[in-house]
């Protein structure tokens, strides 16, 4: 009988098969992860269960905490509103807080890494290897600018060169596509160019990015079921539950 709130991992849903496999794979890890916890999946569009629906079944179920987390990279759109939206909705008697997004955290650099040497990079390879930082996209400053700082921090960790790319169309004007970021780090004198993308399943953005990285010589994996994502998740529900801890002095 698990004791603690229920973790529900929110994620966007995909037309895309790829995406909800992913997602479950992910969950599957969490929960070997984490044992002592019951961790459920929502989707928002697309797939099932849709997040409305497994609210309700625990409602009907008599569960009464729930910690709602969303798999999502940055604070934007689908974070500050149509997670809320969803969650106001939800039935009156369950208590739920929602987790922090997954980034920034250095565990992602972590296992954006972890991609990269899959993908058969080497970490002596760090010093003569441009990364393209690739990501979905965003119209929110706060993602952009998020994206961007993370680009930065990563390049201090000993790579030749980091590079910022956005795969979404409605992205500002004058943010460049991942191609243009792998001819920059090209002109730059970058001995090699790897692409990492900086999402977590696959789909149609992704397959973009993938399109973007024709010129690059090493192409790694979306983040998806990796440890430290998995890490990641165990720790954004710990930090959402702090609070109620401290209040009720468990």
């Amino acid at each position: 009988m698990f004791t603690k709130p229920v973790l529900l991992v929110i994620a966007h849903g995909s037309r895309d098969p790829r995406h909800a496999a992913t997602v479950h794979a992910l969950v599957r890890r969490v929960r070997s992860l984490r044992p002592d916890l019951r961790v459920e999946t929502g989707f928002l569009d697309f797939n099932i269960p849709s997040v409305q629906g497994v609210l309700e079944s625990l409602a009907a179920e008599g569960v009464r905490d729930v910690v709602a987390l969303p798999l999502l990279l940055t604070r934007a759109f689908h974070a500050k509103a149509d997670i809320p939206t969803v969650l106001r909705d939800a039935p009156p008697q369950l208590r739920i807080r929602q987790a922090e997004v997954l980034g920034p955290s250095p565990l992602l650099l972590a296992a954006l890494e972890r991609r990269l040497y899959e993908a058969g990079l080497t970490p002596a390879d760090k010093s003569s290897t441009g990364v393209v930082l690739a990501s979905a996209g965003s119209t929110d400053p706060e993602a952009i600018a998020v994206i961007a700082e993370i680009a930065r921090e990563w390049r201090h960790t000993g790579w030749c060169a980091v590079r910022p790319a956005f795969a979404s169309a409605g992205s500002p004007a004058g943010f460049p596509r991942t191609e243009d970021a792998v001819a920059e780090l090209r002109a730059l004198g970058c001995a090699r160019v790897a692409v990492a993308p900086y999402v977590l399943a696959p789909g149609f953005l992704p397959d973009r990015i993938a399109r973007g990285a024709a010129e690059a010589d090493v192409l790694a994996d979306v983040l998806g079921a990796a440890p430290e994502v998995a890490r990641l998740l165990s720790e954004r529900y710990d930090a959402a539950r702090a609070p109620v801890l401290a209040a009720v002095g468990a």
